[in-house]
């Protein structure tokens, strides 16, 4: 059974919603900046972890946890509060989406294709350092 687990460090992203351009008769789709640089750096922790391991072909269980920051204009309880575990993040970016950004950038190099996902966990917590926490199973 394969199982590779890799951390992407900051703030995790979520995925934004295709814009499009107008280039001379025709309209063109494009991936935001932001989204784009977020799939770059899990692509880069993802192949790290990949090391010597071929893509899961078959049917796979991914367990994404999110951690981020509780926000600095918060008082020192309500903080300490948050990263006991007492509050929950429950405000943007959503932790669907942020999965979506992380499952795409892990498409042709963790798995062939995300269509291949059976099981998915995905929890979101306050902490002192933002990351992400990526967990995949070959089932």
């Amino acid at each position: 059974m394969t199982e590779i687990a890799f951390t992407i460090p900051g703030t995790p992203i979520a995925k934004g919603r295709p814009r499009f351009a107008r280039r001379g008769n025709y309209v063109t789709a494009y991936t935001p900046k932001k989204t784009a640089n977020y799939e770059s750096l899990v692509r880069i922790y993802a192949s790290q972890a990949m090391q010597g391991v071929s893509v899961i072909d078959g049917a796979v269980s991914v367990s994404i946890c999110l951690y981020v920051a509780p926000p600095a204009s918060w008082p020192k309880k309500k903080r300490l509060s948050a990263l006991n575990g007492e509050i929950y993040p429950t405000s943007r970016p959503d932790a669907e989406n942020i999965a979506k950004a992380i499952n795409d950038a892990c498409n042709a190099l963790v798995w062939a294709d995300d269509s291949q996902i059976v099981d998915q966990f995905v929890s979101k917590r306050y902490s002192e350092s933002a990351r992400a926490v990526v967990q995949v199973r070959a089932l």
